[in-house]
């Protein structure tokens, strides 16, 4: 299993996207997500989350939520599961400057979910921007499509 974090940054109305497109070989090439990326040895979520954001963005987090984790399978075993833990950010410290691993946008808010991200990406976003308690999802993939979920609210 692969232990991950993802952030979404909001401020004014407005969330940092970063859309995959400077990777090769890159599962989510072409896709929109939050910034983040994987856990090294030892680290807490959190620190993990400081670390990718302050490596992906140059911004260092001042003010963080954890919303719930999430596990993702593949069904061909294309990958190993991921453990994702996901937050957002309303306050931070620093300019944001460029990711090697994609192009970071400032997008509205309610104008996310018309963006190209994987199908479960959809639904946890509504369970974040929605307000809703503590999560624990599962998400499985046939490929890109989303072939199965549940969640349990805490």
């Amino acid at each position: 299993m692969t232990l991950c974090t993802e952030c979404y940054i909001q401020q004014d109305d407005k969330t940092l996207m970063l859309y995959r497109n400077k990777k090769e070989h890159d599962i989510n090439e072409g896709k929109w997500l939050g910034v983040g990326g994987k856990f090294e040895p030892g680290e807490t979520p959190e620190q993990c989350l400081l670390r990718e954001v302050q490596e992906e963005t140059g911004v260092t987090l001042t003010e963080f939520k954890l919303h719930g984790v999430m596990t993702f399978v593949t069904l061909d075993g294309s990958s190993e599961p991921l453990y994702i833990f996901i937050f957002t950010a309303s306050a931070y410290t620093g300019v944001v400057g460029d990711c090697d691993e994609g192009t970071l946008a400032w997008i509205d808010t309610d104008k996310v979910p018309e963006l190209e991200r994987w199908e479960g990406d959809h639904l946890f976003w509504e369970w974040i921007v929605d307000g809703a308690p503590f999560f624990s999802a599962y998400f499985e993939y046939d490929g890109d499509v989303l072939s199965k979920h549940s969640v349990t609210f805490y």
